[in-house]
């Protein structure tokens, strides 16, 4: 009798799976910290704003511990 396999592992890798919850809750964590400093309820739309709501979501839990990223950057002006 011939038992047939298959070419590749049919199992996940629990390691992958666990740095992608990790990542994940890293973060959920950095949205919230935005939430919580009204970073979305602010009508300014500058690449310094979106620029510090990234940062700020990418920071993840380093807000909790005393990170406040902030980015400022100036576009050139159009020449008149």
């Amino acid at each position: 009798m011939t038992t047939w396999r298959t070419a590749g592992p049919t199992r996940r890798r629990g390691g992958i799976s666990l740095l992608s919850a990790i990542l994940v809750i890293w973060l959920v964590i950095g949205l919230i910290a935005a939430i919580q400093r009204n970073y979305f309820k602010s009508s300014s739309e500058t690449c310094a704003g979106a620029g510090t709501i990234t940062v700020t979501i990418l920071a993840g839990p380093l807000n909790y511990l005393g990170a406040n990223p902030k980015i400022s950057c100036h576009l050139p002006q159009p020449s008149k």
